[in-house]
């Protein structure tokens, strides 16, 4: 399992842009232990722990692909726990590298000069959730 690409994957697939990761290191050169806090749409999704900065981040990224399955749940009042955050569609949308790929070119030909990256990003996302909806392949 690589968590930061299926992250990374599924935030697109969301139209939420790419995470961010942000690292620290406590302790001396020889016993370093680094944390990481990952971030993405304004919000925190995951922390994670490790001897490297690599592990940190894996373990982030698997706190954040929980916490945004969780995030589907509703609390005990029966509304959404975020409000603030934007609609997400239910359900896991599959991966599908090549197509991820040809709906970040189409994005990026598409975009005009004054596009920001999180507007090309956004687009992406549009473009495959809408090709994966056309073909049947919606969320799991």
């Amino acid at each position: 399992m690589n968590a930061k690409g299926d992250l990374i994957a599924r935030l697109l697939g969301l139209g939420l842009g790419t995470p961010t990761f942000d690292a620290a290191g406590d302790g001396p050169p020889h016993d370093r232990t680094f944390r990481v806090t990952v971030t993405a749409g304004g919000r925190v999704l995951g922390e994670g722990a490790g001897r490297s900065k690599r592990d940190a981040e894996r373990a982030a990224a698997e706190a954040a692909l929980r916490a945004l399955d969780g995030d589907r749940e509703d609390d005990e009042d029966g509304a959404q726990e975020d409000e603030g955050a934007p609609e997400a569609p239910t359900g896991r949308w599959p991966i599908y590298a090549a197509v991820l790929e040809g709906a970040l070119e189409a994005a990026l030909e598409l975009a005009g000069d004054d596009a920001s990256l999180d507007d090309v990003r956004q687009d992406a996302a549009r473009l495959y959730r809408d090709l994966l909806s056309d073909l049947g392949h919606g969320p799991e």
